[in-house]
């Protein structure tokens, strides 16, 4: 339930001849800067280097407080607020806002994701359409700084990464204020409910509510 077929639909992510070499998102993570480095040359005209690689989209509009450290692609339209702070290793795609005070690091974002108020996102993919309510965030390394386990009922999936934030599928919708804790993967339509804490696999088409507890959206 999370291989990148069924989490994503790589139509709408410049990333897509890169995720396709993978069978898991996770596995993308460690090559996204080196990604960005060979797209951001050949992306055409309709893009400008506003900074050693630093690509953003003639359409895209900038706040002039954001940061966007490289390497880093700002897709079509999409708009980085006030105070936005990308540290770098950033793919944003089309149609995306990346909101005040928000801070992406080794992220891709593909089209249409929002991220619009005080968003942490590291090490993370997030598919289309999908949104992170007001405060919520990825929290990427462990406390005890071992590596991250994907964790699905009593199956366990080592990742080798000790950086891992969360893969959002397609469409996924996450609460305010919630926290999705490292080798979180949320499978495609699914929501989380404001202030939870998210752990291992919610399957697709899920409700994860504030007690931990899933339900399928088809038994409601």
């Amino acid at each position: 339930m999370y291989t990148i077929k069924e989490m994503y639909d790589l139509d709408h992510t410049l990333a897509a001849e890169y995720l396709a070499k993978f069978t898991y998102p996770w596995e993308a993570l460690k090559g996204i800067k080196d990604l960005i480095l060979s797209l951001g040359p050949a992306l055409g005209n309709d893009y400008e280097e506003k900074a050693p690689q630093v690509w953003v989209h003639k359409t895209a509009k900038i706040a002039p407080t954001a940061y966007l450290g490289a390497p880093c692609i700002i897709g079509a339209n999409t708009e980085v607020r006030h105070c936005a702070f990308i540290r770098g290793s950033a793919l944003v795609g089309e149609d995306c806002v990346v909101g005040n005070s928000v801070e992406l690091k080794n992220v891709i974002l593909f089209d249409h994701v929002q991220t619009p108020h005080y968003n942490y996102v590291g090490d993370s993919i997030l598919g289309y359409f999908s949104h992170m309510g007001a405060g919520s965030v990825t929290s990427n390394v462990k406390s005890d700084k071992k590596l991250v386990i994907i964790h699905d009922g009593s199956e366990s999936v080592e990742t080798g990464l000790k950086k891992f934030g969360a893969m959002l599928g397609d469409y996924v919708e996450v609460g305010c204020n919630a926290v999705c804790n490292p080798g979180t993967v949320i499978g495609r339509h699914s929501n989380v409910y404001p202030t939870s804490c998210v752990r291992g696999v919610v399957p697709a088409n899920s409700i994860w509510k504030d007690n931990g507890a899933v339900v399928s959206k088809d038994e409601r």
